[in-house]
């Protein structure tokens, strides 16, 4: 009887043991603000509990796309806390423009903050550093160094299979719409600008930009570079289209005229790893295609 009941008593153990475990694996769900911080996270296989404003991150960023079982908590400058607080992760993890947002994230989980575009730094290094950190946090080591070197390899890839030389390359002018008249154009410190250096491929926008990598400019500013391809980068704000088509300012431009434009999917402008891959294909893409043969 006593062998029985300890056998008993072991049972129970060892089953207490294994839900405690699934409890534990349950609970090491990570939530983020922040799209970049997602979309790391989920091309490195992290279980993702929570991500803000799903919506908007499948129109800006498109890719990895997020997990059904992953909840959305609402605005990225405002969440959804009683949200949050049902299923609270193991961490929140931020970068430092959502900084102001600590004091309240720390309530429920503890918030970690990871660095991106910081001044002076070589972006593609960053990047790559945010993807090893984040593989550390979330014990996914093997699968941040697969990213790395996947990304590289694609560089590597589309830069060596390229037709055209450098030199025979015109610049690019890589450009988002704000509104009819104004775009960000994107230079030093961007993800684009790091993805060009990738690739090998010239970059036409010679001018300053902020700490994120571009200047707010009004479209007459594009006038200055009537040797450049004009890259535009999806999506544009609503009407913009239909503006652009009546504007004798936008139709007197160099790359307009002569029919030197690429229009590519949303990506990500302020990502990772997983949009500058994405960059780099649709990038190279629409260059062969506009490339004469």
């Amino acid at each position: 009887m006593r062998h029985t009941n300890l056998f008993s008593l072991l049972a129970r153990c060892g089953l207490f043991a294994v839900c405690m475990l699934s409890v534990s694996t349950a609970q090491a769900q990570w939530a983020t603000v922040d799209w970049t911080i997602a979309e790391t996270l989920l091309a490195i296989d992290a279980p993702v509990s929570s991500v803000a404003q799903q919506s908007d991150y499948h129109a800006w960023v498109g890719e990895p796309h997020i997990p059904d079982s992953a909840t959305d908590m609402g605005l990225r400058t405002q969440p959804n806390m009683e949200l949050l607080a049902q299923e609270p992760p193991e961490q929140t993890l931020i970068s430092p423009m959502f900084a102001g947002l600590t004091p309240r994230l720390e309530r429920i989980a503890p918030v970690t903050s990871f660095s991106l575009y910081s001044p002076d730094t070589d972006t593609w290094q960053e990047m790559q550093a945010l993807t090893r950190q984040l593989g550390e946090l979330t014990e996914r080591q093997p699968q941040a160094e697969e990213l790395i070197e996947e990304t590289q390899a694609l560089m590597t890839s589309l830069r060596e299979s390229r037709t055209l030389s450098p030199s025979e390359t015109a610049p690019l002018l890589m450009v988002q719409f704000m509104d009819a008249r104004h775009v960000r154009v994107f230079g030093e410190n961007s993800l684009y600008n790091a993805v060009l250096a990738q690739l090998g491929l010239p970059n036409a926008w010679d001018q300053s930009t902020n700490a994120w990598g571009f200047a707010l400019v009004g479209i007459e500013a594009l006038a200055r570079y009537p040797e450049a391809t004009m890259v535009i980068i999806d999506p544009l704000p609503a009407g913009v289209e239909e503006q652009l088509a009546k504007s004798g300012l936008w139709q007197q431009l160099s790359s307009v005229k002569n029919d030197k434009i690429v229009r590519l999917p949303p990506v990500w402008s302020f990502g990772a790893l997983p949009s500058a891959q994405r960059f780099a294909r649709a990038l190279t893409t629409a260059l062969t295609v506009l490339s004469p043969q």
